[in-house]
C-alpha cells in the first residue's frame, strides 16, 4: 500500500516511520498509529502521523 496516501493509513494500524531527526540517515521506527496529523489526502513524503508512543513521523512503510 502506498504510505502517502491518506486513506491507505488506520488508527491502529503497525507502520514504520521515519522522525523529522531522522530524515537524512533513514532510520526508521515500528509503532502502532495513535493519530493522523497529515490533513490533506496525499503527501509527497509520506503521512505525518502520531504513534501510542508519543512518536511522530512520516509514514514510509505499512506492515
Amino acid at each position: 500500500m502506498d504510505p502517502t496516501i491518506r486513506s491507505n493509513i488506520k488508527i491502529g494500524a503497525t507502520v514504520l516511520v521515519v522522525q523529522k531527526q531522522d530524515q537524512r540517515t533513514g532510520k526508521l521506527t515500528e509503532g502502532v498509529v495513535q493519530r493522523l496529523l497529515t490533513n490533506s489526502q496525499r503527501h509527497p513524503r509520506g503521512i505525518k502521523v502520531m504513534l501510542t508512543s508519543g512518536i511522530v513521523g512520516r509514514v514510509q512503510k505499512i506492515m
